[in-house]
């Protein structure tokens, strides 16, 4: 059960967030040079749920 919750903690806090922030901060760019509101807007809201989200996950996982 604790291996469980070393990997779903390590996934939660340590993987998944940095590849929202780099897929969202790739999207970013591209929406602001290519000047697209919607890559813009969706690479916001990566960027912000990276950050966001292992908060609200986190305590879930670890009970």
């Amino acid at each position: 059960m604790s291996e469980t919750v070393i990997l779903g903690s390590l996934l939660y806090s340590h993987i998944i967030p940095p590849i929202l922030a780099f897929i969202g901060v790739l999207l970013l760019c591209s929406g602001i040079m290519d000047r697209k509101m919607n890559y813009t807007l969706i690479g916001m809201a990566l960027f912000f749920a990276a950050g966001i989200l292992p908060f609200l996950i986190l305590p879930a996982v670890l009970g």
